[in-house]
């Protein structure tokens, strides 16, 4: 699991004046709370959090938040966008504790899709129907992402949650009904109309010589009755 550290700042203003003026001087309002301790504001720095939330390690790992020298060991929980500008409105942390499982959203990762019988010898596409998943583990057992190999994926069937390998310590934590479809393979309508055009052409095909036979018998017939008659015209 990555290390990732960063530096957070008291705050002593609220309210959405405070917050709109702690935007315009480049700070993000935050807040940290969990544990026996009481919930704490926070600012940080505005630019450094929006770098931080492009990396996906970022959002799915054990991170560590410095403040007035001061390190706890905090998950991301929720972050506040602007509608339309790509401005951190709020964010949200949680204090973990090391003895209590944590619930979390971790990404998926797929791999063997190229040599799986769906891609290579049906010509399907796979579809990514979960990019995500709930799971639950202690801190230490978090892991950053969770590996699908789709090595033996085809078009007959589809890949579910139950066929997931997890890492050890961690389980899922499913809030649908059943086994829910994690991907699935799709034949393009494309394919599947030239397959049976070309199914339509081998049986024409196979077709043609038995219906063109039936003339040349008739010909032949013709011209053996021709003969026979001529013979007989000879004889008398």
């Amino acid at each position: 699991m990555a290390t990732i550290e960063f530096t957070a700042f008291p705050r002593h203003t609220e309210g959405r004046g405070a917050s709109r003026r702690m935007r315009r001087t480049g700070k993000a309002p935050g807040i940290v709370y969990g544990g026996t301790a009481e919930p704490q504001p926070i600012e940080l720095d505005h630019n450094a959090l929006i770098h931080a939330l492009r990396n996906e390690v970022f959002h799915a790992s054990i991170l560590t938040m410095k403040v007035d020298g001061a390190s706890t060991q905090v998950l991301l929980r929720d972050v506040q966008m602007h509608p339309f500008r790509n401005e951190v409105l709020h964010v949200d942390f949680q204090r973990i504790d090391p003895t209590r499982k944590i619930h979390m959203k971790v990404p998926l990762h797929f791999f063997n899709e190229d040599v799986s019988p769906a891609v290579k010898t049906q010509g399907a596409i796979i579809s990514h129907v979960m990019t995500e998943i709930d799971i639950a583990c202690l801190p230490k057992d978090l892991p950053e992402f969770i590996e699908v190999d789709l090595s033996a994926l085809d078009t007959a069937h589809s890949l579910h949650v139950s066929g997931v390998t997890l890492p050890a310590g961690v389980s899922i934590v499913s809030r649908r009904a059943g086994d829910p479809v994690v991907a699935t393979a799709v034949v393009p309508k494309a394919v599947v109309e030239t397959e049976e055009v070309a199914a339509e052409g081998e049986a024409a095909a196979e077709a043609a010589p038995t219906t063109e036979a039936k003339p040349a018998e008739a010909k032949a017939e013709d011209k053996g009755a021709k003969k026979e008659s001529g013979k007989d015209d000879k004889k008398k």
